[in-house]
């Protein structure tokens, strides 16, 4: 389906619903669809605004087939969407509460726009049994994949300095987008190879519409080394943060660098206005912290 070849879904007494393929015009309309997802039901704080927001300049997603994104439309506004996760094999599939009769023409879409070579997989949250039973009728089986979010209530955060010796700095993720990414590079393991690293660098400009400066911190070496970052989102319409990403490379960790930075982080977005943080992990590194996992989603694959 694309723009020339929409499907009218009724809903009664509330006018259509129809159906257009993403374009780069309705970002924001994908945003405030997210945050309205989230707003009172946590069911899909995997997939929230600013998950949205990371993956759409990550290197590895893939941007050529973002026309494939699936949305659907009501009075301007999408109250649906299917969105792949990075590349094509496992996506979002989401409709908020009043229009969840969607859920199923959504799912069938993802199925047949969405999937690769082995099929498509979707995780859905663990107590969402309309969704559940969605699926299962669609064809799809639970496989053995989980992902698990985190929660920490923002009233509970302590503090927290940098070893002596390094120093806080904010970064900007477009004007110091080569230092973080070889920060990244090393912080998630792919190695010291630095021409290794510069070939796989994306060139293509990006753009980050909500970010801000004062919520990505990293901790800086006399050398002048960025050795650990943290980055939080938060947007004036939530009453949360999302973390992410988090690392630290391999010489550093162990000190207590990344947690310094959370921790900061955490206080600043506090600040701000949120009252909860979330991140996608089961890591032990957040229980220490006082994060708690709270959603647990199930992944379900047809072939």
């Amino acid at each position: 389906m694309n723009e020339t070849a929409s499907r009218i879904v009724c809903l009664p007494g509330e006018g259509t619903v129809s159906f257009r393929s993403y374009r780069d015009e309705d970002y924001e309309a994908v945003c405030d669809f997210l945050i309205e997802l989230n707003r009172k039901d946590r069911t899909h704080i995997n997939w929230n605004w600013a998950r949205f927001e990371w993956m759409m300049e990550h290197p590895e997603f893939d941007k050529g087939a973002r026309s494939s994104i699936g949305l659907w439309w009501w009075e301007n506004r999408v109250v649906g969407a299917a969105i792949y996760d990075m590349y094509f094999g496992e996506a979002l599939c989401a409709a908020l509460p009043y229009c969840e009769g969607l859920y199923p023409e959504i799912l069938d879409y993802a199925c047949r726009e969405l999937r690769d070579d082995s099929g498509l997989a979707v995780g859905i949250n663990r107590g969402s049994t309309s969704e559940i039973q969605a699926a299962e009728r669609a064809g799809f089986v639970q496989i053995d994949q989980e992902e698990t979010v985190m929660e920490l209530a923002l009233e509970r955060i302590s503090s927290s300095t940098l070893p002596e010796g390094l120093q806080l700095r904010e970064m900007d993720q477009i004007e110091d987008r080569e230092a973080l990414e070889w920060l990244f590079w090393q912080g998630f393991d792919h190695g010291e190879d630095r021409e290794a690293f510069e070939q796989s660098l994306d060139h293509a400009p990006h753009v980050r519409r909500h970010f801000n400066k004062a919520l990505s911190l990293s901790a800086v070496n006399p050398s002048g080394e960025l050795v650990s970052h943290c980055s939080l989102w938060f947007h004036q319409d939530t009453d949360y943060a999302y973390v992410e990403p988090v690392c630290t490379i391999p010489g550093y960790r162990g000190r207590g660098i990344a947690s310094a930075l959370l921790i900061e982080g955490l206080s600043r977005a506090k600040a701000l206005g949120a009252k909860e943080a979330w991140v996608i992990s089961d890591l032990p590194f957040y229980e220490r912290l006082g994060f708690e996992k709270v959603q647990q989603y199930f992944f379900y694959r047809k072939v």
